[in-house]
């Protein structure tokens, strides 16, 4: 049979298959003039298909490069993905597949209490759940939820801190003989097709787990294959702790590691890698390509202590004259350096809404109060819902690049798309890869690209059948002119589309059509195990 549903001429296709090592030599194809042929979803042929076939939509595409479309495999979108600017944000720069449950908390598996606690506290990160699972979900009704609701594909991680809460509440004590309920519950999760597990260590309450608490839930994980998915405890100093602890897990437990958003100096952090490696350890890791961060105010404000017991402890003590001398004394002359500069992205309360957009010390400035009074001011005000935009610990852009450029890295944006002054990432960080780093700069060729935005994160998260451009896998595609493509939001104007990608088809269906969205949701739930459908 000949005919296909739809048909992309003249253009270069970039499969997305291993282009084998840094310098690209190895077995995955180069570039090549080749046509796309598509049927029932999937891809039916690649090659000279001549001007004879029939199709029902044929698309010329000369000039431009065709790629797997690309996963984001780091990103808080899990309350966010049905708004329409959220979908043309991520289309605009070729994104078809989310990972969600990041950072170790999200809505599932959870009671309403739960799924509330996640609600309130990461509400500068995650927003509000949807009311289907505003009451309580397990990760099968969450997969089901977003299953062909939306033009983007979902995978989701087995959050910890959600299970923990779901167990423990936000309390920090051991988990002691309750152990057994969080190794349960996060099976339950593997089991309905998650395709990880997630921690926050420097969140409530995943903060508060052991190295025996995670062995466990780690043991969980490697029992399925599937790779534990951590924000550190921390990404500080040349010693890099948190790195340690993660490599430490993966020996123990066997299970694959990924860090996540792993920044800083090059140097130590590669070699961190590299020990992994010798103690054979999987490790990969992803990387956003900018130098500032994006994060809940209070996590970085306020030590671990002041924010045990949940939001409402949290907002006692910041209003106890007595709690707010001793931070003054003894914690905030600690961070007030690396506080200042950041910028308020998301500010929920009224009376300091007026200060996003500003760096903290640009609105003590303007608000006349000191640093001190101010962070607990706006934090009680807002409910703690304050998202910041922060430096990244140490390194500067030649470390960004380097680590870019290691075969261990995948893409992802980290976006978080709330607030009125979010961080551009998220309107920007996929073109940023192909515009700067691929075409300007040269640290990817294109095979190298579409590997690092494609191939390799639906290798690392089994997300079957995609990923590649090759016969029998599913056609989610994404077409990319190499001379235009670029970011454009910046933090001053983050919310500016990305340029440069018009066209994007999910599972053989456009969803993004002369940079329109079309309306058409072939968005699937990505589960562990099933094949690409």
């Amino acid at each position: 049979m000949s005919g296909y549903d739809i048909l992309l001429t003249g253009g270069t296709v970039v499969d997305g298959t291993d282009p084998g090592g840094p310098s690209g030599g190895g077995s995955g194809a180069h570039p090549r003039r080749a046509d796309v042929g598509i049927r029932d979803g999937r891809i039916a042929a690649v090659g000279d298909l001549g001007g004879d076939v029939s199709a029902r939509t044929v698309l010329d595409v000369t000039g431009r490069y065709v790629l797997p479309g690309f996963v984001d495999s780091h990103v808080h979108a899990d309350a966010v993905l049905g708004r329409p600017d959220v979908q043309e944000a991520m289309l605009r720069q070729g994104v078809t597949s989310v990972v969600l449950g990041q950072d170790g908390l999200s809505f599932a598996p959870g009671s309403a209490e739960t799924v509330a606690y996640v609600a309130r506290y990461f509400a500068a990160v995650d927003g509000t759940p949807p009311p289907e699972l505003a009451g309580g979900c397990t990760v099968a009704q969450l997969l089901d939820f977003y299953d062909r609701r939306t033009p983007v594909n979902v995978a989701y991680l087995v959050p910890l801190g959600t299970v923990r809460h779901e167990v423990l509440g936000p309390d920090d004590h051991p988990a002691g003989d309750r152990l057994p309920e969080l190794v349960r519950l996060v099976e339950q999760g593997l089991d309905e097709g998650a395709v990880g597990v997630s921690t926050g260590l420097e969140y409530v309450p995943g903060v508060f787990a052991d190295f025996d608490e995670l062995a466990a839930l780690c043991r969980a994980a490697a029992a399925a294959g599937v790779p534990y998915v951590s924000h550190l405890r921390s990404y500080d100093g040349g010693d890099a702790p948190g790195m340690v602890e993660a490599r430490d897990l993966g020996r123990t437990t066997g299970v694959p590691i990924h860090v996540s958003h792993l920044r800083g100096r090059a140097e130590p952090l590669l070699a961190h890698l590299a020990d992994c490696a010798a103690d054979g350890v999987d490790a990969t890791f992803d990387v956003y390509p900018h130098i500032y961060g994006n994060t809940i105010l209070a996590m970085k404000a306020l030590p671990p202590q002041v924010q045990a017991g949940g939001v409402e402890a949290t907002l006692r003590r910041l209003a106890d004259l007595t709690v707010r001398a001793e931070l003054r004394s003894n914690w905030f002359p600690r961070v007030s350096t690396d506080l200042a500069p950041a910028i308020l992205g998301y500010v929920a309360g009224e009376k300091f809404r007026w200060a996003e957009g500003r760096t903290l010390a640009q609105a003590c400035a303007e608000s006349g109060l000191d640093l001190p009074d101010l962070l607990c001011d706006l934090l009680l005000d807002s409910d703690l819902a304050v998202g910041a935009i922060i430096p990244a610990p140490g390194g500067d852009e030649s470390d960004l690049r380097a680590m870019l450029r290691d075969d261990r890295h995948v893409g992802c944006s980290d976006a978080i798309y709330l607030g009125g002054h979010p961080h551009p990432r998220g309107w920007g960080a996929f073109a940023r890869f192909l515009g700067r780093h691929t075409r300007e700069l040269g640290d990817w060729t294109w095979p190298q690209a579409a590997w690092h935005l494609a191939g390799h994160p639906a290798r690392r998260f089994q997300l079957a059948d995609r990923g590649r451009l090759t016969e029998g896998a599913v056609a989610d595609v994404v077409v990319v002119d190499p001379e235009r493509v670029h970011d454009q939001a910046t933090y001053d104007h983050p919310r500016q589309l990305a340029d440069g990608v018009n066209d994007v088809l999910v599972a053989g269906e456009l969803v993004l059509a002369g940079g329109e969205l079309t309306g058409a949701t072939p968005g699937r739930a990505l589960r562990r195990g099933e094949a690409g459908r």
